[in-house]
């Protein structure tokens, strides 16, 4: 038999999910939550997590959703521009463009590609054994007991199959900054993309269909802070007197709209993504700091691979040594060039503020894309195969 249990109904699991049923596996999908309402908040698919959706038939689906990025770039909170982005080239050079997506429309497009009856959310699944060569791996519910050749961990930062797998591991750190995300109605002046560091905190705006505008922001917080007087209070103290469009999203902006979460990231890297017949994708297995944008699009990542080792069903041939081999060394990089990223945007003394915005500058306009060369090794990646013959038929 070829049975998967993915413990996780979020981007990457329901990702994983599709994956391994189109190569035929049995798959079911355990999710705690109740139903299935993601956060209001939008992601941005890069050219690798785009490459991967197309292997599973759903690439073009999701960029029909979304918006492509426009010319935008990086600022000051004054407005001035630091940094421009040359759209053209940069789609010629990564072969594709960032696409700015609601999480809402990815995951109703997701579970829509899975069969009737694969999601089972209210579901809390605890991993009781991760098997072996000969034993298949245990999950239990509070519904009963399950018994898989495959247990996907897709459970996110705080994940229940992590430690059971690594219970001497650290877990996730916290980076030392928090972040608000909202979506809100598109202002009436127009403006550009655009992400602007300023001293502590950064901010970011993208437009998404609909007439929607999803916003970001981070600064640097003591870890479980809440602003007593409510999130959307405190944005307006730190961001209202930034460049336009930052004061009309947050006048546009309901306080119960705006999602506060503390970033935790791998600063300790597992020493596997597996064991037994158990393999971590996503938050669970590389939590990072969201100032690369790669969160969502790693997970994805590792959903392709993951089904790509576990074989056809007719022919499994489950090799998550293969799986790990993969992927540790690719993410536990983009985890540290994230934390680099953050050090960067979140400094707080004027003159090393000062001096990072004339390097950015001067970088900019010596080659309008320069500043993307460090993205170059995370955008330009492959899939192991173009598609997967569909087995689930």
């Amino acid at each position: 038999m070829s049975r998967a249990l993915v413990v996780g109904g979020g981007i990457g699991g329901l990702t994983a999910a599709i994956a391994l049923h189109r190569r035929g596996w049995t798959v079911t999908v355990l999710e705690r939550a109740a139903t299935l309402e993601p956060v209001g908040a939008g992601i941005g698919l890069s050219p690798n997590s785009q490459r991967a959706l197309d292997v599973i038939g759903l690439g073009d689906r999701v960029r029909a959703l979304g918006v492509w990025q426009g010319e935008g770039g990086m600022r000051a909170p004054g407005g001035r521009w630091l940094a421009r982005t040359d759209v053209s080239e940069v789609a010629d050079k990564f072969d594709g463009s960032l696409v700015a997506v609601h999480r809402a429309d990815l995951v109703d497009v997701l579970v829509s590609a899975l069969p009737e009856g694969v999601l089972r959310t209210a579901s809390t699944a605890r991993l009781r054994e991760a098997g072996g060569p000969d034993r298949p791996a245990i999950v239990t519910t509070d519904e009963g007991t399950y018994e898989a050749e495959l247990v996907v961990g897709a459970d996110g930062v705080r994940s229940g199959v992590r430690g059971v797998l690594f219970p001497d591991h650290p877990g996730p750190a916290y980076a030392g900054c928090t972040t608000w995300r909202m979506v809100v109605p598109t202002p009436e002046e127009p403006f550009a993309p655009h992400e602007t560091w300023g001293r502590g905190r950064i901010w970011g705006t993208q437009p998404l269909t609909g007439g929607r505008t999803y916003a970001y922001a981070a600064a640097r917080a003591p870890q479980g802070e809440h602003a007593p007087g409510g999130e959307l209070a405190l944005l307006h103290r730190l961001f209202a007197d930034w460049h336009h469009p930052v004061p009309a999203v947050l006048a546009a902006a309901r306080d119960d709209q705006v999602l506060r979460h503390d970033v935790h990231h791998m600063a300790t890297p597992l020493p596997a993504y597996h064991r037994g017949r158990v393999a971590l994708v996503g938050d669970a297995a590389h939590a990072m700091v969201p100032m690369l944008g790669q969160g969502g699009n790693q997970a994805v990542e590792d959903a392709i691979v993951l089904a790509h080792h576990a074989g056809d069903a007719a022919a499994p041939a489950l090799d998550l040594t293969a799986y790990t081999r993969d992927r540790l060394p690719r993410t536990t990089a983009i985890v540290r060039q994230a934390a680099r990223t953050a050090r960067l945007e979140m400094v707080r003394s004027a003159p090393l503020v000062a001096a990072r915005d004339a390097l950015i500058a001067t970088v900019s306009r010596l080659g309008p894309n320069l500043l993307l060369r460090s993205f170059e090794t995370i955008a330009d990646w492959r899939p192991p195969q173009s598609t997967y013959a569909d087995r689930s038929r």
